[in-house]
């Protein structure tokens, strides 16, 4: 499946406008100072990409939630033989479990009750080009026998169709989560573990990259003062000093949209005491109106906060996936269900949260 090719999978590749792939759009990358900056880790990184770009290798990309595992994966395509063609990034989590199959695999004409017309799946689009699935792990159990049969031999089938397609394109996979202990869950097949890991390029979180914050807290102020037509903000040595130690929950996604808000607010007194209320929040409780509380009252309060943070971010983490949650901190559905209406969490994502 992995070899490049010039000329269309289908005999009318007119098919492929039924639907314009959303995912499909050209995207400018950052110049790659700002995606490795100057760490190992990162160093690590760039020697990897550049090893396993111009092969047909499967690679998958391990990182937390916002440490740029797309960006990654655009690097992967831009360097390798299959440039040219498509990059098609599937989000795995955000497909219905009643529509990953059509979304994935396409279907002919009169599959089921309201497929008038065929359409290619994304699978298809990406021939000759780059197949990226995001968060493989959230990939539906029941169809990664298919997804393993095309990264086996290329070959798969529409639904509803009679005959099998064969498509060429480089897969590269992401997640964020620990696959091998999923596979010893029952969660994933450990044979397309196996095969979507033959490499695997890990990227650390923010945290891990203090020397990189400056830089890159530049380059976000830079492009949004352009984007927005806003004055470039000069930041403080203090407010660099906050930046470079915070803990960075979101990674650099965080980061982003902290400079986004800079930009737009034009207050760094804003964003720093943002970033201070975040950062203590897991430690924050209130005495009563006496002063006095009891050691008891002080460690459940304290307790409470921790959780409250635990569960959100993990919610964060496995995209408001509460079954996922619920497993990963070995906590019953039921319980979790209580505990987020407890501290009033929000039990799927929320439009301003989109970029979180």
């Amino acid at each position: 499946m992995n070899e490049p090719r010039k000329e269309p999978l289908l005999s009318n590749p007119a098919q492929l406008v039924i639907d314009p792939p959303p995912v499909t759009e050209a995207r400018e990358l950052p110049p790659e100072a700002m995606i490795y900056g100057t760490g190992e880790a990162m160093a690590r990184v760039r020697m990897m990409v550049q090893r396993v770009a111009g092969t047909s290798i499967p690679a998958l990309i391990h990182g937390e939630s916002g440490t740029g595992k797309e960006l990654i994966a655009r690097l992967l395509h831009v360097n390798s033989p299959w440039a040219s063609g498509p990059f098609v990034q599937v989000n795995c989590p955000s497909l219905p479990a009643s529509l990953v199959e059509s979304e994935m695999f396409g279907y002919e004409r009169g599959a089921f009750t309201g497929a008038g017309t065929s359409k290619p799946g994304r699978v298809e689009m990406a021939d000759g080009g780059t197949l990226f699935l995001d968060e493989i792990g959230d990939f539906a159990l029941e169809l990664q026998s298919k997804l393993l049969q095309l990264l086996q031999d290329g070959h798969y089938a529409r639904i509803g169709g009679q005959t099998e397609q064969r498509v060429q394109a480089r897969v590269v996979c992401a997640t964020n989560r620990d696959l091998a202990r999923e596979v010893e869950n029952g969660q994933f097949r450990g044979d397309l573990y196996y095969r979507i890991n033959a490499v695997m390029i890990e990227l650390p979180p923010l945290r891990e990259r203090a020397q990189d914050i400056g830089q890159l807290t530049d380059y976000f102020l830079s492009v949004y003062s352009r984007k927005y037509q806003r004055p470039l903000p000069e930041l403080s040595p203090e407010a660099r000093q906050a930046l470079a130690e915070y803990c960075w929950p979101g990674n650099i996604r965080q980061l982003q949209n902290v400079a986004k808000r800079l930009v737009i607010l034009g207050s760094e007194d804003v964003i720093a005491a943002e970033l201070a209320s975040r950062g203590n929040e897991e430690l924050e409780f209130n005495l009563n109106h006496s002063g006095d509380m009891s050691l008891k009252e002080i460690t459940r309060s304290a307790v409470d906060k921790l959780e409250r943070v635990v569960i959100a971010r993990a919610l964060r983490q496995h995209n408001w996936n509460r079954r996922r949650v619920s497993r990963s901190l070995k906590i019953s559905y039921r319980a979790l269900l209580y505990k987020i209406k407890k501290f009033e969490l929000p039990s799927k994502r929320t439009a301003n949260q989109e970029g979180e």
